[in-house]
């Protein structure tokens, strides 16, 4: 068996075109998450991960083995619940639905992935109810899963390195709009 003992965060500082060639390691949350674990490669090899204790593992990432050959982490589809506002809702109105609905999560440290149009987590059936009469749409999924990293953590990147900067060229709204718990709509969110 092939070991790795080295990862890589994002493939930083490799060539791309031999990040594009090296083998696939295709892995779902529950495996990316430990630092220790065995897989197959898309060639076939066999590999044992002895990572850093609390090391996780994202697609994108490059593990490198004992013999130097590198193998790209793709995260692989796996059941998730997608998160959604309420369409009916104002615009404004929809952005602090998900932050009330990731504020929630968080206090029941729930893994989530976070996105500027939803939010994934895995499937929980209690905690659908609890999103849905939050008036949230909530729909099942097979898609990649990369829960955002913690605040103090160090390769735990999540979705935080999105290309671009916070710099002063651009401006936000930095309105809060008041949001009313008691919805005069009478539709369903299913």
């Amino acid at each position: 068996m092939l070991q790795v003992s080295r990862i890589v965060p994002q493939g930083k500082g490799l060539a791309p075109v031999l990040v594009q060639r090296a083998a696939q390691l295709v892995l779902d949350w529950d495996v990316r998450q430990k630092s220790r674990f065995d897989a197959t490669a898309s060639d076939e090899r066999h590999v044992g991960v002895f990572l850093p204790r609390g090391t996780v593992v994202r697609g994108g990432d490059v593990l490198i083995t004992q013999d130097g050959s590198l193998l790209r982490v793709v995260a692989a589809p796996q059941p998730v619940m997608r998160i959604t506002a309420c369409p009916d809702h104002p615009p404004q109105e929809q952005a602090f639905d998900l932050m009330r609905a990731a504020y929630h999560l968080g206090n029941r440290h729930v893994p989530i992935e976070l996105r500027p149009d939803h939010l994934k987590i895995e499937p929980d059936h209690v905690l659908a109810d609890m999103l849905r009469a939050m008036h949230l749409t909530v729909e099942e999924a097979r898609e990649p899963f990369e829960p955002e990293g913690g605040a103090y953590g160090g390769h735990g990147h999540g979705q935080a390195a999105h290309g671009h900067s916070h710099s002063n060229s651009h401006s936000h709204d930095h309105h809060h709009p008041h949001h009313d718990a008691h919805h005069p709509h009478g539709h369903s969110h299913g």
